[in-house]
């Protein structure tokens, strides 16, 4: 039961999104009014006004004007962006509420690689070599004065859609215009996308929350399967991290480095990093939590040692409580070894069935199995699809043991397909 001095919270959710239940979770846990906006119209907003709005999520500047309107009546307190595409909204309300968030400035250079990559590089943080190209280019002429291995990828997409690794001037033609295919039915307003060197080296994810724009990571996460190309699908996560501490601390530097480069203040961010014997590299940088359901494989643990049992914490939890300034318990992540599977997509074809959910489920350590495509479903792998089938978590002694754990679990299931129309 709220009470009536609750502080609200504007969310802004994404109509497709896997974040709503987790995040209107945490806020229920604590007594926290939401205010959910989308970029859509709701059937119950007329039903639940103070509940449901709807933002024009394409237009910051409008977005932050209807957010003005809604807090003519309904005090808010805090807005949280859960992905790319809403950061940049957050920022511009929480500017023109006066409310905790990062600068618009800021918020759209993590959106925009190009303009990241300027920016850190103009920094001096380690990032590739880049060059910004026009769909409109000549691919052929472009080719033929690239550098090889070099990385394609789109300046605005997320989760590796359209990330194409290119070895020879042939290959380079053919992601070219396959990524210029995908940015035709994906984000036809965009006009240009990036060639970088390919960094080597071990890639892992930085999660993270950004206070008064010190940065504290909350986990590194090891990503065991190598991201070598041709595409870069990701596939499992786990903590703590296997590398040498000198090798994480250099990691942690690089990604506050990005941080203070693009002037983010406050919230959370989720980060890309290589590390190889030049040290530590920046690949991306959102403005955002960790993407999918993926937050599942994080919990904080409030126990003091030789106090007792304490609460454990969600991401969630804490992203709130920051946005909300409420006294936030512990940044510590739990002692045990977490990871997640994106189960990735096997092929083409739409999805019939999956079988042996229950056996995955039943291998030790695998905390749950959660599929989150549905039987008539079209997959679509990468680099022209971004959405995994659904995520398998598991907690251990040891991220070895956790790793073992998702693999064998992943190993169990079978995937039905039949061929699409």
């Amino acid at each position: 039961m709220l009470r009536p001095d609750s502080p609200r919270l504007l969310l802004l959710l994404p109509t497709v999104t896997y974040r709503t239940v987790a995040f209107i979770e945490a806020a229920r846990r604590l007594g926290v009014a939401v205010t959910v906006a989308s970029e859509r119209p709701s059937t119950f907003e007329r039903a639940n006004p103070a509940g449901l709005v709807t933002f024009d999520f394409a237009d910051p500047a409008h977005a932050a004007e209807q957010a003005r309107a809604f807090a003519r009546t309904h005090l808010v307190h805090g807005v949280v962006a859960v992905d790319d595409d809403t950061a940049v909204v957050a920022a511009a309300i929480a500017e023109e509420l006066g409310l905790r968030g990062n600068p618009v400035a800021a918020a759209r250079a993590a959106r925009d690689k190009h303009r990241q990559r300027q920016l850190l590089a103009a920094a001096g943080v380690a990032v590739p070599r880049f060059e910004l190209l026009p769909t409109a280019a000549d691919p052929e002429r472009a080719a033929r004065g690239a550098s090889y291995p070099c990385v394609l990828k789109p300046s605005c997409l997320s989760a590796s859609r359209g990330v194409i690794r290119a070895d020879t001037p042939a290959e380079f033609v053919a992601a070219f215009e396959r990524i210029k295919r995908i940015l035709e039915q994906a984000a036809p307003a965009s006009r240009s996308l990036l060639v970088e060197e390919f960094v080597p080296g071990r890639e892992v994810a930085v999660e993270g929350l950004v206070s008064k724009g010190a940065l504290q990571v909350f986990a590194i996460f090891d990503k065991p399967d190598p991201l070598d190309g041709p595409f870069f699908e990701e596939t499992i996560y786990v903590t703590p991290s296997r590398l040498a501490r000198t090798a994480q601390q250099e990691i942690a530097a690089c990604a506050q480095a990005a941080v203070t480069a693009l002037g983010l203040r406050e919230g959370p961010i989720h980060a890309e990093v290589r590390h190889n014997h030049r040290g530590a590299w920046l690949i991306e940088l959102a403005a955002r939590p960790i993407g999918g359901r993926c937050s599942g494989a994080l919990r904080f643990d409030t126990r003091e040692t030789g106090k007792g049992k304490g609460e454990t914490l969600s991401l969630e939890e804490i992203i709130i409580r920051h946005a909300l300034d409420m006294p936030i318990p512990t940044l510590e992540r739990e002692a045990q070894a977490s990871g997640v599977m994106m189960i990735p997509v096997p092929g083409p074809g739409v999805l019939r069935d999956v079988r042996g959910v229950n056996a995955a489920g039943a291998v030790p350590l695998i905390e749950s199995v959660e599929i989150t495509a549905h039987p008539g479903q079209t997959l679509v792998p990468w680099p022209e699809g971004s959405r995994y089938l659904g995520f398998i978590f598991a907690r251990g002694e040891t991220s070895e043991a956790v790793e073992a754990a998702l693999r064998a679990a992943h190993a169990s299931l079978e995937f039905l397909l039949e061929a699409a129309d």
